[in-house]
């Protein structure tokens, strides 16, 4: 078991690591990249953590990214992502209330990928859905994502305000 919290953690470290770079990217298409290949990183570390909701909503999440990037996420795509996501996360979750959070964060975040193209309102989606992933990854051990949420949900929050007129004109 040590062993695959150790490996769960370096994907952990490494999902960190691409979601720190998305929040810095100026364009929606350069921070939707970063955030596949967070993706890829978070579903490994799911597999290695044994969090099985987790996995089934960022698989979906995978594909919402990879077509929202390709500007092929349609409106009945996304529905049904959407439900998929629900639907299936709420069939894997072995970790009670806590496997919820990461329904919500992506099943929510799906949304505001489709709904919108302001950069302003993808970072406050994304620090919702941080502090959702927060609280899971805590649960499950997988302490560089935590800090990594609780960080990039300050400093994002912090550059919504500090850049909230520049992003309102462009929105």
């Amino acid at each position: 078991m040590q062993t695959y919290l150790i490996i769960g953690n370096i994907f952990s470290l490494l999902s960190a690591i691409c979601i720190a770079v998305s929040v810095i990217k100026k364009s929606k298409a350069d921070l939707i990249w970063w955030q596949i290949l967070d993706v890829i990183f978070c579903i490994l570390s799911n597999i290695a953590l044994y969090t099985y909701a987790a996995l089934t909503t960022n698989s979906v999440a995978l594909i919402r990214n990879i077509l929202a990037y390709k500007n092929k996420l349609t409106k009945n795509i996304t529905w049904i992502l959407l439900i998929l996501c629900v639907v299936v996360g709420l069939w894997a979750n072995n970790r009670g209330i806590i496997g919820l959070f990461p329904i919500i964060a992506s099943a929510s975040y799906t949304i505001f990928m489709y709904t919108t193209k302001n950069e302003q309102q993808m970072r406050w989606a994304l620090v919702s859905n941080l502090i959702l992933w927060f609280v899971h990854d805590i649960y499950v051990q997988a302490y560089p994502s935590a800090l990594t949420d609780i960080i990039l949900s300050i400093w994002t929050g912090t550059q919504i305000f500090k850049n909230r007129n520049t992003f309102a004109l462009k929105g």
